[in-house]
């Protein structure tokens, strides 16, 4: 029999703070009445302050994955070109996507160390004389690798080349987490989901949209319903969906939005700088390696650390689970069994690190992986003294 609460440290679904936990707890109300009105016309000017965006945010009764179909189905047609960048798993799977929905993906390679090459994309952009690329679509924070991608420098790269290509980003990952501005960068669809530094579980997915995108969504011929934003955008000015929400998920995002503003957002991406930085700490004492190559580029939501050679990561994370009760991420895609992921996101502070750390440590004696003792402890000296 395990006792206390499980150590949840996977990069998301991440940890729910008690207060959300129990406002999504309150009985259900009529989603065509005046008090869940009242609800919507909140929460959708707080997701813009999250987002850094004056134009409309659409909320989905969805996974990230549905975001994603979402921003291609309202701005894209049949053949029609996109631009995409391989960075790790999840921009893998939004090309799949993408192909399944029609569209003719062009797939830049990447190693899954680094986050996206602007001058690459600026070179692309630069050989597309016809103007056949309708989309660039990239992913600001790699959930497989913690590599988090510079973003301005590719909107940058579009109007530099004065190409007309929208610019589509996940920022399933880093929402609420990391610094990210919709409107400053260009962007024209983001592309969010709410089980990570929203603090909340699954079930709700974001597309925030420019005047652009929104100018595409008309023209735009991909067969969409239930994914329309048009239809979406004309109920919410009444504080309603054409469809049932998922009324007491947004009971919570209500409350998640009053958490962070309570902190300060500035604060919040602090918070998450410095315990990034303790955990990367731990893992070069450890004599491991972080994944993310570029130290501008390592992401303040997960750390993901390589395994040294003969050693399977995915039976660590075993050890790990069954002695402590903590769950880590796994390695996806082409790096299964080489990488584990720790999560340090949403809804986390230091003595949360303190315990994590100490349970990867533990793990890492009790499943024989070489490695140096001390990581935990070079951590919390330096968190003390920043």
């Amino acid at each position: 029999m395990k006792t206390g609460r499980q150590f949840l440290q996977i990069p998301g679904p991440t940890n729910v703070p008690d207060r959300v936990l129990r406002a999504i707890d309150q009985p259900t109300i009529d989603h065509r009445g005046p008090e869940f009105a009242e609800l919507t016309h909140r929460v959708l000017p707080g997701l813009k302050k999250v987002f850094k965006c004056e134009g409309p945010v659409i909320v989905f009764p969805s996974s990230g994955s549905g975001s994603w179909e979402a921003a291609l189905v309202n701005t894209l047609s049949a053949g029609d070109k996109i631009l995409m960048v391989e960075t790790g798993q999840f921009a893998i799977l939004w090309r799949e996507i993408a192909k399944s929905l029609g569209l003719v993906v062009e797939f830049l390679p990447g190693d899954w160390r680094r986050g996206v090459n602007a001058e690459k994309i600026a070179t692309r952009l630069a050989a597309d004389s016809d103007r056949e690329i309708k989309a660039v679509a990239v992913v600001h924070n790699e959930t497989s690798t913690g590599v988090t991608s510079h973003i301005a420098p590719v909107r940058a790269a579009l109007d530099d080349e004065n190409h007309p290509a929208l610019l589509l980003v996940d920022v399933i990952s880093s929402l609420g987490s990391i610094d990210y501005r919709h409107d400053e960068w260009g962007v024209d669809v983001t592309i969010g989901g709410s089980q990570k530094g929203l603090m909340l579980p699954p079930g709700l997915g974001f597309n925030a949209v420019s005047e652009r995108a929104l100018d595409a969504s008309k023209t735009a011929s991909l067969p969409r319903s239930y994914w329309d934003w048009n239809a979406v955008v004309e109920s919410n000015r009444t504080g309603f969906f054409p469809y049932t929400p998922a009324t007491n998920l947004l009971y919570g995002l209500d409350v998640a939005l009053d958490m962070l503003f309570e902190e300060g957002l500035d604060n919040v991406f602090s918070r998450h700088t410095r315990l990034a930085e303790a955990t990367r700490r731990a893992v070069a004492a450890w004599g491991l390696e972080n994944v993310s190559l570029d130290r501008s580029e390592h992401s303040s939501s997960l750390t993901a650390v390589l395994m040294p050679e003969g050693h399977d990561a995915d039976a660590l994370r075993q050890v790990i689970l069954e002695r402590y009760d903590m769950p880590l991420g796994t390695g996806l895609g082409k790096v299964k069994g080489k990488v584990f992921r720790i999560g340090h996101l949403g809804w986390f502070n230091e003595l949360m690190l303190a315990g994590t750390l100490s349970g990867v440590e533990m793990g890492l004696k009790a499943a024989g992986v070489p490695f140096q003792p001390g990581g935990v402890q070079v951590a919390l000296d330096w968190l003390v003294d920043n």
